[in-house]
């Protein structure tokens, strides 16, 4: 086994940060990794909004939870779907681009480029021994991060990446089972299987979150999916998302 992938397979999100900053060159250079991702058609539909101001971050931090640890992070990047510049490229080369640029289809490749660059700018960090988390909570209210931000249309935040020096290091969280996840030649859809596979990882989560919490806690997985799609969450993003000119077709 090589470092890299040492280092992908020791992945923890990171909430408790060192106070103390990180280079320029480190910045730069998770960003070029970043931008080192695959994208598809070579479209590069998504934009990177570096947060150093500490006024925005303790903005952000508040809008996301709060989770102070955005506050208290080195630095946060937002990444974002971005469609903007393909209106640029359609007033500069004199086309009507915007059935296409409106359409599910763009929508979805904003995301999916943006979720690969913001993979690499993680395990980037990481290789740099920084500690890293994922923001998705910036999405309670993206009407608020876009002024913050200066988001201008067709451009919409996905989730922040947030980086720092870790203070200190949780223990890893257990995945799901391979075989729950990896389907050989087509999807396995046995349900007594996937019940059999979920009770087993329902073992494994419980002991996790018992020996973390010194038995303060002890629910499952299924129960903790239960309960959070058992709540209403962001449900204003169908509109928000056709607001900005984007998914519309």
């Amino acid at each position: 086994m090589n470092q890299i992938i040492e280092k992908i397979l020791d992945h923890r999100s990171i909430r408790s940060f060192e106070d103390k900053p990180v280079t320029e060159e480190q910045i730069r250079t998770i960003v070029e990794c970043a931008q080192a991702a695959s994208t598809s058609s070579y479209i590069q539909a998504y934009s990177i909004i570096g947060v150093s101001n500490p006024e925005k971050k303790a903005q952000l931090a508040e809008l996301a939870g709060p989770q102070t640890y955005v506050e208290k992070s080195a630095h946060v990047f937002v990444f974002c779907v971005d469609l903007h510049r393909h209106d640029i490229v359609a007033e500069m080369e004199g086309r009507d681009l915007s059935e296409s640029i409106e359409s599910t289809e763009q929508f979805m490749v904003g995301c999916i480029d943006a979720a690969l660059a913001a993979q690499n700018a993680a395990i980037a960090a990481e290789s740099m021994d920084l500690g890293i988390c994922y923001i998705g909570g910036i999405r309670n209210n993206l009407h608020a991060v876009s002024e913050i931000l200066n988001i201008p249309h067709r451009v919409l935040p996905l989730f922040a990446l947030i980086i720092g020096h870790p203070k200190n290091r949780s223990e890893k969280k257990p995945r799901l089972p391979l075989a729950n996840v990896y389907h050989e030649n087509g999807y396995q859809a046995d349900q007594q299987v996937f019940i059999e596979q979920l009770q087993a990882y329902n073992e494994t989560i419980s002991s996790y979150y018992d020996r973390r919490t010194k038995g303060k806690r002890k629910d499952t997985w299924t129960e903790q999916m239960a309960n959070t799609l058992g709540k209403k969450s962001r449900m204003y993003m169908k509109e928000y998302v056709e607001g900005k000119g984007l998914k519309k077709r």
